[in-house]
């Protein structure tokens, strides 16, 4: 059984003129027309999974006017699709006004020949659009060669059915696939060389680079300021929450993979514990894991982080499913033993679904549930500060310098006998502090503000 979706509000365009590339930038006459194409073989959801396919789509400035899904078991070994939908396939593309085809799953280099030639359009799949997605937002200098490497990764074993279209671009920038015409095999040959002696160079750089982060990130935990990573699907609003959060200028879209490279920004808790909050890269369904290999170096922040805040959509009904994939790929990147805080964003929008009392519900548009968060940091951190009060003596204000650089000051008052401070200290750090201790403190008090 096949069927034929015309997506709801994408009327089809009208005929264009041949398009060049499919994943070029979209000029004045606006998105680039696309049909979406699938295999649904009962494995998942495929209704959701088209229609995050047309959200990826659109965060690469391209409009699903329509899509071609096909129930079978087994793929067909040279266009995925059967003849009779490959058929069906080429009359909507022509129908449609398409320019392009995208594919909701990983082709091979022949696949994407012999669908491109069939349907007389350029054809991608799902994996080549995400990594032009990454390729357009990247903004580090790593964001960038992490990028260019999954590219060239992807494209080593489709050279020769991606065609014309790679061979141009050599050292992997983005573009189209599926080009109809070969280059020729001493023209594949030197590309082949290229692309391998272009990754060696790129693995290089990128080991150097994190060895550089590692440095940075053991002078940050010898510092003892706490990590607290916002991790979660794309386009729940981990960038908004960051925003309401710390007041930090982050790009924010409702578009997925709006946030690519990584951002951290200091964020007071009420204890006035000073945290580092990390905005990290969304995940998505069906992620190939070579692609979480490629950014693992992006998303490992969350690998070190003291606490990880689940970002789920609490408009989206799939929210558990979102999660989910969230904990798929942390466990993947070994972050078992974090604690984890739920957090259902978006609560004021309509049509929030119903949640379970002990998550979290915020709001990064009203505010809704920031502060709540904030104290529920506190608590969980709790175990790593305590609050304190302490008067130094003069000839012992070096410890103010770690109270500073290790924890936090609330307060500060100069006395004859010496300074006095109010603030929190790492559990490890206490007993440093112990003989200025004041005696209405104790090391057992509680780390959030008003223990």
């Amino acid at each position: 059984m096949s069927e034929l979706i015309h997506l709801p509000g994408m009327e089809p365009a009208g005929q264009p003129e041949p398009a060049a590339d499919p994943m070029a930038t979209a000029g004045p006459q606006g998105p680039v027309p696309v049909v979406l194409l699938a295999l649904d073989q009962g494995k998942f959801d495929a209704a959701r999974s088209l229609d995050e396919l047309a959200a990826l789509a659109e965060a690469n400035n391209m409009q699903a006017v329509a899509a071609v899904v096909q129930k079978r078991q087994t793929p067909e070994a040279a266009t995925m699709l059967g003849e009779g939908k490959v058929a069906e396939a080429r009359l909507v593309c022509l129908n449609a006004g398409a320019e392009a085809a995208v594919f909701d799953g990983e082709l091979t280099g022949s696949q994407l020949r012999n669908l491109s030639a069939a349907l007389q359009v350029e054809v991608i799949d799902r994996t080549m659009l995400i990594l032009e997605i990454f390729r357009s937002r990247a903004t580090t200098n790593e964001g960038k060669l992490q990028t260019e490497l999954a590219l060239l990764r992807y494209q080593m074993p489709r050279l020769q059915g991606l065609g014309e279209v790679l061979s141009r671009q050599g050292g992997g920038g983005g573009g189209g696939a599926g080009a109809r015409r070969g280059a020729g095999e001493t023209k594949l040959e030197l590309d082949r060389r290229h692309i391998r002696r272009r990754i060696e160079t790129l693995e290089s750089r990128l080991k150097e680079m994190e060895k550089r982060r590692g440095e940075t990130r053991r002078a940050r935990q010898k510092s003892g300021v706490p990590v607290v990573a916002l991790v979660g699907y794309t386009n729940v609003g981990k960038s908004s929450l960051t925003n309401a959060l710390c007041g930090a200028g982050i790009f924010e879209a409702d578009m997925l993979f709006a946030t690519l490279d990584p951002t951290a920004r200091r964020l007071t808790l009420p204890s006035g514990l000073d945290v580092v909050l990390v905005d990290t890269v969304g995940f998505v369904s069906r992620l190939p894991h070579h692609l979480v290999d490629a950014f693992k170096s992006t998303l490992e922040e969350a690998a070190f982080a003291d606490v990880l805040v689940r970002v789920a959509d609490a408009s989206d009904p799939a929210a558990p499913e979102q999660l989910a994939v969230t904990d798929q790929v942390l466990d993947e990147l070994g972050c078992g033993g974090i604690p984890r805080l739920t957090v259902y964003n978006k609560c004021d929008k309509a049509g929030a679904v119903p949640f379970d009392p002990d998550i979290l519900l915020t709001s990064a548009r009203t505010g809704r549930g920031l502060d709540a968060l904030k104290t529920r940091l506190d608590e969980i951190l709790a175990a790593r500060v305590r609050r304190i009060e302490v008067l130094l003596p003069y000839d012992q204000l070096a410890l103010a310098d770690i109270l500073r650089s290790r924890g936090s000051v609330l307060a500060e008052d100069y006395r004859p006998e010496g300074v006095y401070y109010a603030g929190t200290v790492r559990v490890d750090d206490l007993h440093r502090f112990a003989p200025y201790l004041l005696p209405r403190t104790t090391g057992d008090a509680p780390g959030p503000a008003g223990g």
